[in-house]
């Protein structure tokens, strides 16, 4: 990762100050770098003994930060990683052209490479990333989203991208294709897991432990799994409490957050991260021992186990 980092920071440069100063805020803003660690674990589980995954992990890393920039100015966010948002400190139409600069700089990345292979994965990847945000536009305060539509957000927004962090470590390597098509099914599997304890946290957590304000989700109209988990087991007046809320983007937090907690959703949405955790377990079976795959076992553990 330390290699990886070194290329983050080489390629990261602009001659235009801007881009350097915003750019830098959310790339060092402490972030977890899980998408392209996957990367490098699952290109070394499968073999893999050159350099290239560092520069395809620094891909990965910057199509990831251009989605935070613009996640930001779509859900007026002020707050990321306990810190400032860059649409906070400089304003929404900076964060959006640097985000496309980021987008920008990880394909003239994809284009050094010269493999066919990974420009496809990759632009199939964005390109149902962006889908993913539009489909999360259209379901923004509405209270009748359902759990479907809801898969079909997080798939598309953070699921694609750690498959493909995953599947492009096969490809790197080589491998064959039943065990890239593993990888990727870990990687899948792990980003519902993540995204689906994600939604958990925002109603659990604590935002000094989180970095981000409690009930955020809620406040951008956001429906996730504890609502819909919620709004199908909670009272009529409670529930009507919640799709109020769900419409006016917000409403009285003590009172959704003890709906919530009494419906006993919580239990439900935990154990539905756990059941894809299980299965991104079952998916490495078909990868052969080895200390980077025992590294992505503890990571299906994490997604679900972590605080923040």
């Amino acid at each position: 990762m330390a290699g990886v980092d070194r290329v983050i920071r080489a390629r990261l440069g602009s001659e235009v100050a801007l881009v350097n100063q915003i750019a830098e805020h959310i790339i060092g803003g402490g972030g977890k770098r899980l998408r392209p660690l996957l990367h490098v674990l699952a290109a070394l589980a499968a073999g893999y003994a050159g350099d290239q995954h560092h520069k395809l992990a620094a891909i990965i890393e910057f199509i990831h930060t251009s989605t935070l920039l613009h996640d930001d100015v779509v859900d007026e966010s002020g707050l990321r990683r306990g810190r400032q948002t860059a649409n906070a400190l400089w304003g929404n139409a900076a964060s959006v052209l640097v985000g496309d600069f980021l987008y920008s700089r990880s394909f003239q990345l994809m284009v050094e490479l010269d493999d066919m292979r990974v420009m496809r994965i990759l632009a199939d990847t964005t390109n149902a990333i962006a889908e993913g945000e539009v489909l999360q536009l259209l379901s923004v305060g509405n209270p009748d989203t359902d759990e479907a539509a809801y898969d079909r957000v997080i798939e598309r927004k953070t699921a694609v991208l750690f498959a493909a962090a995953c599947r492009l470590g096969g490809v790197l390597a080589n491998a064959p294709a039943p065990l890239c098509a593993a990888l990727s099914r870990y990687g899948l599997e792990l980003g519902f897991a993540f995204q689906i304890a994600d939604d958990l946290l925002d109603y659990t957590s604590d935002a000094d432990t989180l970095g981000k304000n409690i009930g955020d989700d809620l406040a951008e109209g956001k429906v996730t799994l504890p609502l819909i988990y919620t709004l199908r087991a909670a009272a009529p007046a409670q529930a009507e409490v919640l799709r109020q809320a769900i419409r006016a983007g917000g409403g009285p937090l003590h009172e959704v957050l003890a709906i919530i907690r009494g419906c006993g959703a919580l239990p439900r949405v935990r154990a539905r991260a756990e059941a894809h955790a299980e299965a991104a377990l079952a998916a490495l079976e078909q990868i052969a021992p080895s200390a980077q795959r025992e590294a992505l076992v503890t990571l299906a553990r994490y997604a679900v186990d972590r605080d923040h």
